[in-house]
């Protein structure tokens, strides 16, 4: 048998595995350099577009040889998550709700495709024990979406999100890089043409025409951070406790598509969608107990908590202003001091106003005592 039938073999066995494994989709690539994503990175980064979140060294975002030596193949993987909510519960007065985004529905994906990868990777040491393989989700070096592109899983759409014929972009991504020399997939040639209605639905303009994302813009980023909501961006936020899916919402290509057979990636509607009040005053413990198997988790539950009381704001509930105004004088974390003014400026009435004038004769924070201005100043304009 000649080299490259052999190797065109050992990619079907391990496209057969993958399949057996539950992986929904995978393809093939070189690892040569990512040369025009290495400049498209470098104009992003003098826009001031980053997360900050990303890998700092682009060298290593782009050049698959420099996190494994002799790297010769990518493989992509893609596994569907459910977009619907079964029997979701409705927020009501006195009882408002949160929501988070799809992606963090279910069991946390980092943890499901590290083991669908970590398979992966075992089985092709039976294959070929001589082989290196070095396994990334999410958090690696490389952009799992221009490795998915080369790949063949999907193309990038102007949502900056890989979309897949089978699944549109509702897939989680990962991949790994190896030394074996497995023959490429093609790339899709597929594009969003003449649509743009993410573009034009992102509720704070991130996204930007050319399939870019102005991170520091995007709501799932801003959701994520632990300091305070630029004032601009807060009303947007609405009632979402983390992530954003607007773009993937609108989007033609995810039309009717909705994947419910990866039993663990099911949503437990009072945690995905949960009720806000409670989550004022939940401790370390309770707030693993119900979020630590969602990737929501991951920056704990300060977060979490700031964008709740965001969303009582954004529902503008009375029946909060007292848990509102025991946080404004008792939390020991200025960031949730501070937006729990600006929430009971938002929310008004006296009880709020007693509660701020209050908050402003003993705090000693310039950043909360500029938050209790603005709540003050809320509550004189609704007057």
């Amino acid at each position: 048998m000649n080299s490259s039938n052999y190797w065109s073999q050992t990619k079907q066995a391990i496209i057969e595995y993958a399949h057996k494994i539950g992986i929904d989709k995978i393809g093939f690539a070189s690892a040569e350099p990512f040369v025009e994503l290495k400049q498209r990175l470098i104009e992003h980064r003098e826009k001031g577009y980053e997360s900050g979140f990303e890998e700092p060294d682009l060298d290593k975002r782009t050049q698959p040889e420099l996190l494994l030596e002799g790297a010769q193949s990518l493989i992509a993987i893609a596994i569907a998550y459910p977009s619907k909510l079964e029997n979701a519960p409705k927020s009501v007065p006195g009882a408002y709700r949160g929501l988070l985004s799809r992606s963090a529905w279910g069991m946390d994906y980092h943890q499901v495709l590290r083991d669908k990868l970590q398979k992966l990777t075992e089985y092709i040491y039976q294959l070929e024990p001589n082989a290196r393989v070095e396994s990334m989700v999410d958090t690696g070096a490389l952009s799992d979406r221009a490795v998915a592109e080369r790949a063949g899983i999907g193309f990038s759409g102007k949502n900056c999100m890989i979309i897949t014929p089978e699944f549109g972009s509702w897939v989680y991504l990962g991949e790994l890089l190896t030394n074996l020399p497995l023959p490429p997939d093609t790339p899709i040639d597929e594009g969003c043409g003449d649509c743009s209605l993410c573009v034009d639905s992102c509720p704070t303009g991130a996204l930007v025409q050319g399939g870019q994302l102005n991170a520091q813009k995007c709501i799932s980023f801003l959701t994520q951070t632990k300091g305070f909501i630029p004032d601009e961006y807060r009303a947007k936020i609405g009632n979402r406790l983390y992530g954003c899916d607007t773009c993937q919402m609108v989007c033609p290509k995810n039309k009717g598509k909705h994947f419910n057979h990866h039993p663990e990636l099911q949503p437990d509607p009072e945690v995905v969608k949960p009720l806000l009040i409670p989550l004022l005053t939940m401790g370390n413990k309770e707030f693993k107990e119900k979020f630590g198997t969602s990737s929501a988790s991951w920056r704990g539950k300060k977060p979490i908590q700031r964008n709740a009381i965001i969303a009582l704001a954004h529902f503008k509930d009375k029946t909060a202003v007292p848990d509102l105004s025991k946080l404004l004088h008792d939390d020991p974390r200025p960031v949730i001091r501070g937006t729990a003014a600006w929430a009971l400026g938002k929310i008004g009435g006296d009880e709020a106003k007693a509660a701020l004038e209050n908050a402003k004769n003993k705090e000693e924070s310039a950043e909360v005592l500029a938050e209790i201005d603005k709540g003050l100043a809320f509550w004189q304009s609704a007057k």
